[in-house]
């Protein structure tokens, strides 16, 4: 072979592994983001645990309150369907939006749950209730802590996408870009129950 034909092959040679290493740094990059949702979904699976147990808890004390806890029972159901949708597909748009609406609601209605929790002395005073509180509020944290780790390996993922030259191979081998996990609650919604067990 000629010294041309080894320059040619060389230069494929270094095109394909090149070309390799894109799409390879493609692959680990939507893993990463994948799996940073899974960690999400750990934690949120944790909190709908939590729940039912709370409503359990409170039940009695709140004979008057029944609306607000059924709001929370159903909101509970709605934000599971809607985390096993994203979970099936995570940084799907519509399964993204879907459960960032119904976390939104779900965190509204346990919102005005804890806060009714107020008008009730010996409710403040159950260290059962307590407890799932101060659990949920932990789990609370965590998801928002597992939230921003996908938003950012989303964020690095669909840079990658769109850099050249990796949209070249993004579009060729659809890596699709993927959607971040927003919080859609209103303003309103964001503010934290002030609630006092003193």
């Amino acid at each position: 072979m000629s010294v041309g034909g080894w320059i040619f092959l060389a230069i494929v040679a270094a095109a394909v592994i090149w070309a390799i290493s894109i799409y390879n740094g493609m692959v680990a990059l939507r893993n990463r983001f994948k799996n940073a949702f899974s960690q999400i979904d750990v934690q949120l699976k944790r909190r709908y645990d939590l729940i039912p147990n709370l409503v359990e808890s409170v039940k009695g004390y709140l004979q008057h309150e029944r609306q607000t806890l059924e709001a929370v029972v159903q909101a509970r159901g709605n934000a599971v369907s809607a985390a096993q949708r994203a979970a099936a597909a995570p940084g799907d748009p519509a399964a993204m939006q879907g459960l960032a609406q119904a976390e939104g609601v779900l965190g509204g209605a346990l919102g005005r749950l804890l806060a009714v929790f107020e008008s009730y002395p010996d409710l403040k005073a159950n260290q059962n209730v307590l407890a799932l509180q101060e659990e949920l509020t932990s789990t609370e944290n965590k998801i928002a802590f597992a939230r921003q780790a996908y938003n950012d390996s989303v964020m690095q993922y669909n840079t990658k996408c769109e850099s050249f030259p990796e949209n070249i191979f993004a579009g060729f081998f659809r890596f699709t870009p993927a959607e971040l996990l927003q919080a859609t609650e209103s303003a309103e919604e964001r503010a934290a129950p002030k609630v006092s067990f003193r």
